[in-house]
């Protein structure tokens, strides 16, 4: 394999000649974020002319109901932690179109809070500022600025592009996946560490992929801990698996096609299965109470998304009304590969906001 001269080919060459070949963590890091030639940093990846459709860009009716959602939920912040402002905080908002749609909901429920976006892309940080003006964001380029105050959090596919690492399973024990060079430098190849990580014991047979996710577990441990001082919640929608295994799910999607991770750095989307399980054991050990995993299909079943596109279809043409069952399927497809069954639900909060709606009892 030749991988294309992207700008960013030269940057990873150099790094690797000089300190060796680098983690899947840090490959995914600069693929994705570099300053200047990382994928999000000038480019609006989202929609039909984009790389991938996202459930915001599927249908209006997705971020109503999230918008529904987030309404009861911060009655119950404001029952819980009484005279405290909350902030609702979506990360990685996309073009602003779950918010948009969410704030319609939310505006309508009479619900007071300060909107915050967690956004490192300066494109989508203006497309979102233009949409959601009207909500004055304030924007972040990390959790870590977020207000001390209880906090709503919204992170819809945000978990799956976070980088992680891998290892493989061999002969001598696990050995961390990394991103070299092939011998004539011109391509990169994937290969592993010579020696085993001593800290990583789980049997597994010769071949197995682990993947750890490392900042996202990091994201998620100071949300938790500003979760459980101040109040509040967080709602991951991802696709992804939630229960424990094996497997390799690192994945490139340019131009709504799979593609070679390693043939177009920086031109391509990369992502992971978010590992629910990961994420609801590290929310439990910060003090959080864990709501679901559910399937994306039964969350928006559970709060009415049969009965909101019937009211949609009540004032649509009929082909409008075609297109609002056709996005209903899509987004609640039970198929294992469709979105419905695919993509999760997980809430983590505080443990004072009791039960939540559309998501069982914490465990």
């Amino acid at each position: 394999m030749t991988a294309e001269a992207t700008p960013l080919l030269a940057i990873l060459a150099r790094e690797i000649r000089a300190d060796g070949p680098i983690g899947l963590d840090r490959y995914m890091a600069l693929c994705l974020g570099h300053p200047q030639h990382g994928y999000y940093t000038g480019r609006d990846p989202f929609g039909r002319s984009g790389d991938f459709v996202t459930a915001p860009e599927i249908s209006q009716m997705f971020g109503e109901l999230v918008g529904a959602w987030s309404a009861a939920v911060l009655s119950l912040m404001s029952a819980s932690t009484p005279g405290a402002r909350p902030c609702l905080v979506e990360l990685g908002p996309g073009r602003g179109t779950l918010m948009a749609d969410a704030l319609r909901a939310l505006r309508a429920s009479g619900a007071a809070f300060d909107l915050h976006l967690v956004e490192t892309s300066p494109s989508l940080r203006r497309i979102q500022a233009e949409r959601l003006a009207d909500a004055a964001p304030t924007f972040h380029d990390t959790v870590a600025s977020l207000p001390d105050a209880p906090l709503l959090v919204l992170a819809n596919e945000f978990f799956d592009a976070l980088p992680a690492r891998q290892f493989v399973r061999t002969d001598r024990g696990w050995c961390e996946r990394r991103v070299g060079l092939t011998d004539a430098g011109d391509a990169l190849a994937f290969g592993l560490d010579p020696e085993p990580d001593p800290r990583l014991t789980a049997p597994a047979r010769e071949g197995a992929v682990l993947t750890l996710p490392s900042q996202g577990l990091a994201v998620l441990r100071d949300l938790g801990r500003r979760l459980v001082a101040r109040g509040g919640a967080l709602l991951v929608i991802d696709y992804g698996h939630d229960r424990p295994g094996f497997g390799d799910t690192f994945q490139a999607v340019a131009g709504h096609r799979f593609a070679d991770p390693l043939s177009r750095p920086g031109e391509a989307d990369l992502t992971l299965h978010v590992d629910f399980g990961a994420l609801a054991r590290a929310a439990g050990a910060e003090g959080l109470a864990v709501h679901g995993p559910v399937t994306q299909r039964d969350f928006l079943l559970a709060l009415g998304l049969a009965a909101r596109a019937e009211r949609l279809k009540a004032r649509a043409t009929p082909d409008q009304a075609r297109a609002i069952d056709a996005a209903a399927l899509r987004l609640t497809d039970p198929d294992p590969r469709g979105m419905g069954a695919l993509f999760k639900v997980l809430c983590a909060g505080h443990p004072a906001l009791g039960p939540l709606p559309a998501l069982p009892p914490p465990a």
